[in-house]
């Protein structure tokens, strides 16, 4: 039979079987029975051989039809006829045939392609003289191009086969082709193009008529009859064809027996063809909805005959309504498209009234507007228009705009024609939708092509959709509370059944699957099974077929399926993927910590949970990796289309995709591990919204939920094994009856599997660890063993199980309080806050440790404790409660032996109280422990810190207001308050007088993390904290006399008019660099400093290099230190080092796009942020590092810390602060006052609070910039030059060679010629090529030339009188090494230490300038360094190899 045949019986079967429905098995009887012959013969022996295998019958038409087109199409069929269909011509067939077979191939093949690309397919396999006589027709329906084919052909046949005129143009079926270019007659003559009107008579008296004018005559009928019922292909509408039709844009020049009354052409004005441009009225968001479904089609002879000349333009990114009217005086606007535009108008200079608008009296013009608008999405144009209150449209262009375009009116076409910028263009009308029809009945429908018509004349249109709710959906809302039910019915959509047929969207996030690159893909066979499971096996894999998530597959790889039973009995297809987990690169995506979302739940009071359905397969497959997850069975091979269980990545994938759902949502009201989303807030209100939000981003990602799974708007909630709710955290009781129902282990298998499910909850248990003794001696037997302790321990944990407490969750507001105790079976701590547990900790004791002292042991335990909550511990202040007396004396012994030592230094970073309580008291602290903490803590740090509140009365400015506040009238002596014996004023711990304020200015000014800055810097520091009457004179007196400030500082002077750079506008966009040279060299090779800071924070790195770094090493260094943290900048400043000018440091940041900027040269002021910053750091150096100066990079993080924390002049901000809103915490943080308390007075919004610290930098910067100016500027003066001008310039130190320089020298140099004005500060000057300097000189360098009064000296007499350079030679060769180019070139760099410098000036040279400079010791240097010299074999030792090849 053939394939076809087959087909077409199959699809008579499925009409039969839509005609006259039955029931699956009755179709394949009925299909039985139409079965002759061979085939009847094939379906028995199916049958027999189903029934040996002890298979299923086949009992459904689909598996059926299945196994019948397995058997009689070709298994390439459908490539077969895809061939055909792509590679089908014409040729020899008729139009009629080619449109047959192509008809037939199209719906046999069945390709999902839209109309205009089966027109071009089907346009495409015409004959080329077909397609000539079809020219430049757009066609973009299947329908109309076989008309016009068939036309084409007919027409073909009536001239005999003549060759048609008109040339062939290739891209006929492009929409933005408009103009006709001029065709070649027979004799070779060029006729016109599309301004070219009339005839040519060829020797046989036949006409060609030459189309292109919109006022084109319709050709008459060579038949001579009734053209009324004739429809045109072009504009659809009756009464002509296309080749007349008026709002044809393209025509074609063909032969046809025509009578015109067209003028002759002319034949040689070859030179005017003009393209003539069309304008359509625009397409998009219109300011009015027009209601299209209930207006009916009223079918009119021509509809230009009583339409004036509409059509649409975009003004105001809206689409609006404009009528052209050559009748009207004025242009007009209409009042309503102003008011929605929201258009400014202005009074009209010359008011007046109109009557002739709306009905009614005289409408009075007072104001106009400016009207900017867009014609045909190209032409941009506007306009004075009048505001009146009109309906008749939008805009109504009269006389004066129609007068400015000089426009041509074609009345017929009703077009309009002018010329602009070259171009000749043409507006089209508006078809007008007739909103009033004649009838009086309205439909309610539109037909098809009605409604596509409608579409095209629209532009746009709105559908209203109406979905059905069944009562089965509404009920299964009831179970929650009304308002979850109203969210619930909004979103129903999420919440079905089962996951909507077909596959996911395409996400950004897809499971990929990387092999690792070499590794034997792995084919491996499917598992044997019983003929059930086979059975049950496929129908799972057709069931996944029939959902679109699996296809057969033809990989080269595959690994087997098989069947794992579930509780209820049914089956559960999986895949074992180990063999290709084992060659698949593995992500490392972060999975969260159960406890870390636990944290996150405190205070909260409102909880909902939400689970997806399938949740790995709603994750696509990264198209071309669907192979990668082939499997077999044993009916086939398939793969999947979505991910899958069972791959190494598919966790990392569902977690990443997870994370980017929901990520403005995590941390701040939501948790999610896997497919489990927990929604957590402190009111029922705020919870509503929450739950609102993440449901939109779900349906945003098409993301389905299993309501059967979900709860809402509860108190408590299951999530993760465990119960959170308002009181804190619980087991989950299913898992607690599972414990307590846990059989008596028999195994060592048993025995771990109880162990895992206990220590799961070991957290709610005091001792676990020590409970679990006896038990987890039993892992570690060769043979089990079940002693008695093991049976009580067994028993007792199970008690301990149905007891355990309710955990509150952690608030990190709240004090945290540690209780320690051990034995020497373990060790056990309980983490409380306000009296209730917050977790248990517990260790088994083994090996040394269970013989330590008493003493150790308490050690020990307080160490582990504080180690296992260290992440909430850090960096705040708890207590710690011990049974141990003797440890409350840590602190204070003298010798320690060395674990005292690490665990003592341990301890040191954190800030506690050790307190001791009896055996009997040692539960949990009690709720004013955080007072008692205050002052200890106090009281250990400073000396007589614990006299304050004694002081207070006795001081002569504080005891009045201490007086008052405890008086009934203190609540009136705002801003101060007192706090637990203390005086705050605001945030400000008071001090009263004493010694105190003079140790808290040394602490901040130069001990620990100060950096000896100036009186304004650390008045800023301690005023940030503390307040005492008179802080500005004691920080001033304080730093005047301080003796490492007087012996480590300099003065610095400016000179030069002041001009900052531009004000950069958010941290880390603009910076600067510099180095910083001359340090003593370290143990680790570093003598320089690399300094880059931010022009808007003001922050700073700096970064220890060697002086001999290169380009390429600094690079190295600044994406180390700076991009890691930073980013990419947009503009660098610097000086003019060889580092940076150098062409990889040119060429590195031309590509990413950064701007290099370089001050003048010997004139670091341009660079002024970088070289103050360079002042400090040297200040501060000095003054940190003392006599070890030979250490100074051990001491730059605590330097930049320093720097960083400072308040700057300009910003009135640290660095810090501008750069991330916040301060850093300070070892000097006495008070530890509450965290609302050290939020920003101005608001608690920290995205806020950055956004306002970022302007008022910004401000700062800019008031600082004018100040500094108007300031600096006081006492100099401005002076300027011109290009041409002659200048002495002032040559300093710093341009000649290091050592050439001294004072008797001439300063002055010149005259010179300026080249260029680079800026108000800097210029370029003609320098003679001898003096080799660079040309650019600051503006304090230049002396207007004034003139000689005797004989001028020469330029060449005074280069020979400056300063000469000392010829370079090579004292010795220190290093040599092999560079490859990114071109993979290799080449040699000399490290050469030259004659009377130091080492550290030493620079690595190429080859080829070594050979310049000194041939001789070249070729000693290659000599030495050649393998070729030592004695030794390759990669071992050569002692040749380091010798030092010196000069004499």
């Amino acid at each position: 039979m053939h394939a076809e045949d087959y087909l077409d019986w199959e699809a008579s079967l499925e009409n039969y079987f839509e005609w006259k429905p039955m029931t699956d098995d009755r179709k394949v009887l009925f299909v039985k029975l139409k079965l002759k012959s061979i085939a009847l013969q094939w379906w028995k022996r199916v049958e027999e051989q189903r029934v040996r295998q002890g298979k299923q019958k086949i009992n459904t038409w689909d598996h059926m039809k299945a196994k019948l087109r397995k058997q009689f199409l070709p298994a390439d069929y459908t490539m077969e006829l895809y061939e055909r269909f792509h590679n089908l011509k014409q040729r020899d067939m008729s139009v009629e045939e080619y449109t047959s077979e192509f008809d037939n191939l199209l719906l046999r093949v069945g390709l999902n392609e839209t109309n205009e690309q089966m027109t071009s397919r089907y346009l495409s396999g015409l004959n080329q003289t077909i397609r000539d006589e079809l020219g430049v027709v757009r066609l973009f329906n299947l329908e109309d191009a076989r008309q016009y084919a068939l036309m084409a052909e007919r027409r073909q046949v009536r001239r005999g086969g003549r060759r048609v005129v008109s040339g062939r143009i290739d891209n006929y079926w492009q929409r933005n082709t408009t103009a006709v270019r001029g065709v070649r007659s027979e004799q070779g003559g060029r006729t016109g193009g599309r301004n070219m009107i009339g005839v040519d008579r060829s020797e046989k008296g036949k006409e060609v008529a030459k189309f292109g004018s919109q006022n084109t005559a319709v050709p008459r009928n060579p038949r001579g009859d009734s053209t009324s019922q004739v429809r045109c292909y072009t504009c659809g509408e009756k009464g002509h064809t296309s080749y007349g039709c008026p709002q044809k844009r393209v025509n074609l020049a063909e032969y046809e027996d025509e009578i015109t009354d067209f003028p002759e052409p002319t034949y040689d004005n070859f030179g005017n063809e003009e393209e003539v441009i069309d304008l359509l009225p625009v397409e998009g968001e219109s300011l009015v909805v027009r209601r299209v479904m209930t207006t009916p089609k009223v079918e009119e002879e021509d509809w230009r005959r009583h339409n004036i000349f509409r059509t649409r333009v975009q003004c105001g990114g809206k689409v609006c309504n404009v009528i052209l009217d050559g009748g009207s005086s004025e242009n007009i606007i209409s009042k309503e498209a102003v008011e929605k535009l929201k258009l400014p108008i202005e009074k009209h200079p010359n008011p007046y009234k109109v009557a002739w608008f709306r009905k009614g009296n005289e409408v009075p013009v007072t104001s106009r507007c400016l009207v900017k608008f867009t014609i045909g999405n190209t032409i941009d144009d506007e306009v004075w228009c009048d505001v009146v209150p009109m309906d008749a449209c939008h805009i109504l262009l009269g006389r004066p705009w129609l007068f400015d375009k000089d426009m041509i009116h074609y009345t017929k076409a009703n077009t309009y024609v002018f010329h602009q910028d070259g171009k000749k263009l043409s507006l089209q009308p508006l078809k007008e939708v007739n909103n009033n029809p004649k009838v009086t009945k309205v439909s309610g429908f539109l037909t098809g092509h009605n409604f596509e018509q409608e579409s095209k004349e629209m532009g746009i249109m709105y559908a209203l959709v109406a979905k059905e709710i069944g009562a089965d959906q509404l009920l299964k809302f009831n179970e929650f509370p009304k308002e979850i039910q109203h969210i619930l019915m909004e979103f129903q959509e999420l919440v079905g059944d089962e996951l909507p047929q077909g596959l996911p969207p395409m996400r950004s996030i897809q499971h990929a699957i990387d092999l690792v690159p070499g590794a034997a893909l792995p084919n491996l066979p499917a598992y044997r099974m019983p003929p059930t499971q086979r059975a049950e096996i496929q129908r799972q894999v057709e069931d996944l077929i029939a959902k679109g998530l699996v296809r057969e597959s033809k990989s080269p790889c595959a690994v087997p399926a098989l069947l794992t039973p579930k509780k209820d009995q049914t089956w559960r297809m999986c895949v074992d993927s180990r063999a290709i987990n084992k060659i698949t690169v593995k992500y490392r995506f972060p999975i969260p910590r159960l406890e870390d979302m636990l944290d996150m739940l405190a205070r909260s009071k409102v909880f909902s949970k939400i689970d997806l359905r399938s949740g790995y397969h709603q994750i696509r497959m990264r198209s071309g990796d669907e192979w990668k997850t082939a499997f077999k069975t044993p009916n086939g091979l398939y793969e999947w289309l979505v991910m899958p269980f069972g791959l190494s990545n598919a966790p990392s994938t569902f977690m990443r995709v997870m994370t980017e759902v929901l990520k403005p949502f995590l941390g701040l009201f939501v948790v999610v591990y896997f497919d489990d989303i927990l929604i957590y807030s402190q009111t029922s209100e705020e919870h509503l919204i929450h739950l609102r939000q993440v449901l939109e981003a779900l349906r945003k990602e098409q993301l389905y939920i299993n309501l059967k799974k979900c709860s809402f708007l509860s108190d408590k909630v299951v999530f993760l094994g465990f119960v959170v709710s308002t009181n804190g955290l619980q087991a989950d009781p299913e898992k607690i009856r599972a414990i307590m129902e846990w059989p008596v282990p028999q195994s060592v298998g048993d025995v771990r599997s109880f162990h895992g499910l206990v220590s799961f909850y070991r957290r709610f248990i005091r001792g676990f660890s020590s409970i679990m003794n006896p038990i987890t001696e039993c892992l570690k037997q060769n043979s089990f063993e079940w002693s008695k302790s093991a049976q009580r321990a067994f028993e007792q944990i199970k008690v301990l199980m149905t007891e355990a407490p309710v955990l509150t969750l952690p608030d990190f507001e709240k004090l945290f309080t540690i209780e320690c105790d051990a034995s020497h079976v373990g060790i056990g701590a309980v983490l409380s806050q306000e009296g209730r547990p917050v977790e248990f900790f517990s260790e088994k004791l083994s090996g040394a440790k269970c013989r330590y002292s008493t003493y150790d042991l308490e050690f020990y335990a307080l160490v582990r404790a504080i180690q296992h909550w260290e992440h909430y511990l850090a960096y705040k202040e708890f207590v710690v409660y011990s049974d141990h007396q003797a440890l409350r004396y840590l602190n204070s012994q003298k010798k320690l032996n060395a674990r005292h030592v690490k665990w003592s230094s341990y301890l040191q970073e954190f800030n506690f109280s050790l307190n001791y309580k009896t055996g009997e008291s040692n539960k949990v602290a009690d709720a004013l422990s955080r007072r008692n903490l205050l002052l200890t803590t106090m009281s250990t740090q400073v000396i007589g810190f614990e006299e304050l509140k004694e002081q207070y009365a006795t001081d002569s400015y504080f005891s009045s207001i201490v007086s008052e506040l405890q008086g009934p009238t203190g609540w009136k002596m705002l801003p101060f308050r007192m706090h637990d014996g203390y005086l705050f004023k605001r945030n400000l711990l008071c001090i009263p007088e004493g010694s105190l304020r003079e140790q808290i200015i040394r602490e901040l000014h130069g001990n620990g993390l100060g950096g000896h800055f100036g009186r304004d810097k650390t008045l800023a520091m301690v005023t940030d904290r503390y307040y005492w009457p008179g802080m500005y004179k004691d920080v001033d007196r304080l730093v005047r006399k301080c003796q490492i400030c007087q012996f480590g500082k300099g003065s610095s002077q400016n000179t030069g008019l002041y001009t900052p750079l531009p004000v950069a506008e958010a941290p880390w966009v603009h910076i600067s660099m510099d180095f910083v040279l001359g340090l003593p060299k370290t143990a680790r090779g570093h003598d320089s400093l690399f300094v880059v800071v931010d022009r808007f924070s003001k922050m700073a790195h700096f970064i220890p290099c060697a002086r001999t770094a290169d380009a390429t090493h600094i690079a190295d260094l600044f994406f180390k230190e700076v991009v890691r943290l930073h980013g990419v900048p947009t503009s660098i400043v610097s000086d003019r080092d060889v580092k940076f000018t150098g062409h990889f440091w040119r060429t590195l940041w031309r590509k990413f796009g950064t701007d290099l900027k370089y001050s003048s040269t010997c004139h670091p002021q341009t660079d002024g942020q970088t070289e103050v910053v360079n002042r400090s750091l040297g200040n501060m150096l000095r003054c940190l590092v003392g006599s070890n100066v030979k250490t100074w990079d051990l001491i730059i993080p605590q330097a930049e810390f320093a720097y960083n924390n400072s308040v700057n002049r300009s910003t009135k901000k640290t660095p810090f602060e501008a750069a991330y809103g916040l301060k850093p915490q300070h070892v000097i943080d006495l008070v530890p006052l509450p965290q609302e308390m050290r939020v920003s007075d101005e608001g608690e919004g920290f995205a806020d609070h950055v956004k306002r610290v970022h302007e008022e930098v910004k401000t700062a910067i800019k008031a600082s910039n004018e100040s500094y100016a108007a300031a600096a500027n006081q006492h100099r003066r401005l002076k300027d030059f011109e290009e041409g001008d002659m200048v002495l310039v002032h040559l300093r130190r710093d341009r000649f060679p290091k050592g050439t320089y001294h004072k008797l020298k001439s300063k002055k140099f010149g005259p010179c010629k300026v080249l260029k004005k680079i800026s108000s500060n800097a210029y370029m000057l003609e320098l003679p090529p001898d003096l080799q300097i660079s040309p650019i000189f600051n503006v304090s360098d230049l002396y207007l030339f004034e003139g000689f009064d005797e004989e001028p000296v020469s330029t060449e007499a005074q280069i020979q009188q400056l300063p000469k350079a000392h010829p370079e030679i090579v004292e010795d060769v220190l290093d040599i090494k092999e560079v490859k180019s990114r071109r993979g070139n290799q080449y040699r760099r000399f490290l050469v230490k030259w004659l009377g410098k130091n080492a550290t000036e030493s620079t690595w040279v190429p080859e080829e300038e070594l050979k310049r400079i000194d041939p001789e010791i070249y070729a000693e240097v290659v000599k030495a360094f050649s393998p070729e010299s030592s004695s030794f074999q390759p990669g071992g030792v050569d002692a040749g190899a380091s010798i030092l090849v010196k000069k004499g």
